[in-house]
């Protein structure tokens, strides 16, 4: 009898040292729990079929089909046979196998009526779809093809086939035949679930979800193995976060209290509009946080232009009143620049203490970037280490050596994804104790991530856009279909600048850079051209459609001292259309810009476009963002440019977002360079089930904070939310 298989047992020690080392280099499978927590993709079922309709060429497919028709020819340009074996799928769909060579065994074996798994990529030839050599088995009569299938093909007998994640020399039914052999000695780990939430939330043992999950006895079976392994998926996620947010409350913090007859009482008399609703609303919470003796960590989200900076000043006025000092990281030096006149502006004499006219309690508001010169930098720094600077505003250069505070009470992060863990921390240790934190973001969060990426932080949302705030029009210009649309949108620009308003034209690269890892290869693999770049439109349209306007380039290869003189000219009038990349995307408040015409739109994302167009629409002027593209119509990347063009709500943005990504993408999976353990688990379709994990995990965590009454549970979050995971999680 056979060694019963753990968890860390070596696969070379379970199907061979060969099949082992296809499956580690192909897949990352090591153990036998990397197989086993390799989980089907999707399950055949025979008597239904597969749509092949729906194959796209190129795509590296495994499809489930019948033999309907061989045919053999001669080859017209060499020797020897072409054996082509036409599929279908029942609902009208064909594939042509083709195999090249003398191979009458392969005809014999591939009857008409035959069912079988076939995989290979598509591709097309005279506009017949085919596979070219594909691996392959027959069901029913063990194993054919060239692949070394098993005689036994037990792994199909159920009446649900699993088809797995699988790559060119490791085909999904390989994989099935390593998994029954591994299950056939496989002793799962206890399970980590406590007793308790397993029976009130109907979920089945560990050991039985792994089965099924493989060689599911029924649907129904099959359903609730899938319900229990994204429980674990979602629990370790949530036990994570609640960890965090449990500690954090934990640790000392000073109170900064509002003080009557402050500056920020003198802030908000001074105001020339009215706060919403909204606004006000966020405020108080936020007051009341900095007031308590434990550390505020809260996300600020809000639409673009929702009046999040005026609430992040407020929160830092606040502080200041309490004798502390606050700064706030922002992501690029254009940006930091952008609020540090914007809140000089807004402060008027209650930010220049020390100069001439300033209010009696006035405070600083210093800016620290990386392109400060050597004097300036002193006096900034010296400023920041005095406490004389209660408001300190810069890019990653606050976080260096050398850049102290007198007393850091608040950190305001704006742009959060932007910024890793490690650098909040370095800011964080610039204070005595833990500061405040506050992390904003523009990019509407749907309401599962939010708990599962942002869980550890209280959640503040601005949803109401200030009174003047001009409504945006959106359309798509389909260059490809129709040029003279194209020929129209520049038109409509220069009439927005002889109207006298300012435009912006952005492109999804730079181009010309001497790195080469800044350019794109000649074409994609779908033989697309590379993106437009600033660098090779900017001439364009100064010699062609917009000769004669003052046109200026943006971009983030350019000297900070060069940016921040183009965008002080574009705020200022003195140019008329700005080209830029996306380096405009956050934070660039220049009222009079109305017009926007992105080209490539179809290369951007859906969150990035409806950021990119909250640039136009800023004063008293409608917007006009015009979303230029080759995508044909009907085609995914067209129908998400007509989703962007036909709402300006956020929040419906990032659900559409989120469904046209990855759940790896959002969970990180890709972030961290590993193979990702949350595989089953949909922020679109598991909401409920995230919301009932995160309840179960907070009831845990109150009553056992540090998981000591529950080891494996505490191993097995340890394996599903490694290191890299948690710090991906935290930083959002």
């Amino acid at each position: 009898m056979s060694e019963p298989a753990k968890v860390d047992t070596p696969l070379k020690k379970l199907v061979g040292e060969k099949t082992a080392k296809a499956l580690a280099s192909h897949l990352d499978l090591h153990t036998a729990g990397d197989l086993v927590y390799h989980f089907p993709r999707r399950y055949d079922e025979r008597g239904e079929h597969t749509d092949i309709r729906s194959l796209d060429v190129g795509e590296q497919v495994t499809v489930l089909a019948q033999v309907q028709r061989t045919a053999v020819r001669p080859m017209r340009q060499r020797r020897g046979n072409l054996l082509e074996v036409t599929v279908g799928d029942g609902s009208g769909g064909v594939l042509t196998l083709t195999f090249f060579g003398n191979q009458a065994w392969r005809e014999r074996k591939l009857r008409p009526g035959r069912w079988g798994l076939f995989a290979g990529k598509v591709t097309e030839f005279r506009g017949k779809r085919q596979l070219n050599g594909p691996e392959y088995v027959l069901l029913g009569e063990g194993g054919d093809g060239e692949a070394a299938v098993s005689d036994d093909i037990e792994e199909f007998a159920g009446a649900l086939i699993p088809v797995y994640p699988a790559a060119a020399a490791v085909p999904t039914w390989v994989i099935a035949r390593c998994v029954r052999v591994v299950l056939d000695t496989f002793t799962p780990p206890d399970d980590p679930l406590p007793s308790g939430v397993r029976a009130s939330r109907k979920l089945v043992g560990l050991g039985a979800a792994l089965t099924e999950i493989h060689r599911p006895s029924s649907k129904e079976a099959l359903h609730q193995a899938r319900r229990r392994l994204k429980w674990d998926e979602a629990f370790a996620v949530q036990v994570t976060l609640v960890q965090r947010k449990h500690r954090a409350a934990d640790w000392p913090a000073r109170p900064r209290p509002a003080r009557p007859g402050g500056l920020l009482e003198a802030f908000d008399a001074r105001l020339p509009y009215e706060l919403t609703a909204g606004q006000r609303e966020v405020g108080v919470e936020i007051a009341a946080d900095l007031s308590t003796p434990h550390p505020m960590h809260r996300l600020l989200q809000g639409e673009v232009g929702s009046g999040k900076t005026v609430v992040a000043l407020r929160a830092m006025l606040q502080v200041v009143d309490a004798g502390g000092q606050a700064a706030l990281l922002a992501p690029t030096e254009v940006l930091a620049a952008q609020h540090h006149r914007g809140m000089l502006d807004l402060l008027g004499p209650l930010g220049r203490a020390g100069e001439l006219g300033s209010a009696e309690h006035a405070t600083r508001v210093e800016l620290v970037t990386g392109s400060l010169g050597a004097a300036a930098r002193r006096r900034a720094l010296g400023e920041v280490a005095s406490g004389a600077a209660g408001i300190v505003l810069g890019t990653h250069a606050l976080l260096y050596e050398g850049v102290d505070f007198a007393d850091l009470g608040l950190v305001v992060v704006d742009e959060q994804h932007r910024f890793g863990v490690e650098q909040r921390d370095a800011l964080r240790a610039k204070a005595d104790q833990p500061p405040h934190v506050l992390v904003m973001t523009a990019t509407p969060i749907p309401r599962t991530v939010a708990m599962t990426v942002y869980g550890d932080l209280e959640v503040s949302t601005l949803s109401q856009l200030p009174r003047g705030r001009s409504p945006i029009a959106s359309h798509v210009v389909p260059a490809a279909e129709k040029p003279a649309y194209l020929d129209r949108a520049w038109r409509r620009l220069r009439e927005e600048v002889t109207a006298g308003h300012q435009a912006y034209v952005v492109c999804p690269r730079i181009g010309d850079g001497p790195t080469g890892d800044e350019e794109p290869p000649p074409e994609d693999d779908n033989g697309r051209r590379p993106p437009l770049a600033v660098t090779e439109v900017a001439p364009l349209l100064a010699e062609g459609p917009l000769h004669g306007l003052r046109i200026g380039v943006l971009h983030g290869r350019l000297p900070a001292d060069e940016k921040d003189a183009v965008m002080r000219s574009f705020a200022a009038g003195d140019l008329d259309v700005l080209v830029a990349t996306t380096v405009i995307e956050v934070g660039v408040d220049v009222p009079n810009a109305t017009v926007m015409i992105v080209l490539d739109a179809d290369r951007f994302g859906v969150s990035q476009l409806h950021q990119l167009r909250g640039r136009v629409g800023r004063g008293a002027a409608a917007g006009l963002c015009l979303l230029v593209s080759e995508a044909a119509e009907g085609s995914s990347a067209r129908e998400r440019l007509d989703a962007v063009a036909s709402t300006s709500d956020g929040f419906k943005l990032a659900e559409l977002d989120l469904e046209q990504r990855r759940e790896g993408d959002v969970l990180g999976a890709t972030q961290s360079g590993h193979r990702s353990h949350l595989r089953l688990l949909s922020l679109r379709r598991d909401a409920d089930l995230i919301r009932d994990a995160r309840a179960e995990a907070i009831t845990l965590i109150e009553d056992d904070p540090e998981l000591t009454r529950s080891p494996a549970l505490a191993a097995s979050v340890a394996a599903l939310v490694d290191e890299d995971r948690a710090e991906y999680l935290e930083k959002g």
